[in-house]
């Protein structure tokens, strides 16, 4: 990689062509590698391929650290979980100071629609993980849900802040 006023113009049109999202703004830190840029991810630390969904995952976990007060230090990204025997990873698995999770989030690019595979990945997520609530997001439209097994599903109307 060389470091010329060109390949300066040309990252900051990919940036450009980033959407802006349904969240307040974050700093995130991106860069220019050689094969594609990266972006930091907030709770591992360790530089990701900056892809769409990403982007929109690591706004997520800015919002609900920032906003929302969920400890950044309780937070699995791509958490690991056994769903009949298959190796699944959900987006982001909130925990409580007892570690027990209280929130799933799923995550997908701006561009594609949430949808009811999209709220059935996250239950199925949750019949491993059993969170009070899921939360499905591509950035610019955010659904959360109350699960209960001994209540109907509730559509939230708004993501809830953290509670020790």
């Amino acid at each position: 990689m060389h470091n010329c006023l060109y390949c300066y113009l040309c990252f900051m049109s990919r940036l450009a062509d980033l959407p802006e999202l349904n969240f307040p703004r974050a700093t995130l830190f991106i860069r220019s590698a050689s094969e594609y840029d990266e972006i930091q991810c907030l709770t591992r630390k360790k530089w990701l391929k900056l892809e769409p969904e990403e982007w929109v995952r690591q706004h997520l976990i800015h919002y609900l650290t920032t906003t929302l007060d969920y400890p950044l230090s309780l937070m699995a990204v791509e958490h690991k979980l056994t769903l009949n025997g298959l190796e699944k990873r959900a987006d982001l698995v909130c925990y409580n100071n007892n570690a027990q999770p209280v929130l799933i989030a799923e995550c997908k690019s701006p561009n594609m629609q949430l949808s009811q595979d999209t709220l059935d990945q996250a239950a199925r997520y949750n019949l491993v993980l059993n969170c009070p609530v899921l939360l499905l997001t591509n950035g610019l439209n955010h659904y959360a849900l109350a699960t209960d097994i001994n209540s109907p599903v509730e559509i939230l109307k708004s993501i809830p802040p953290y509670k020790q």
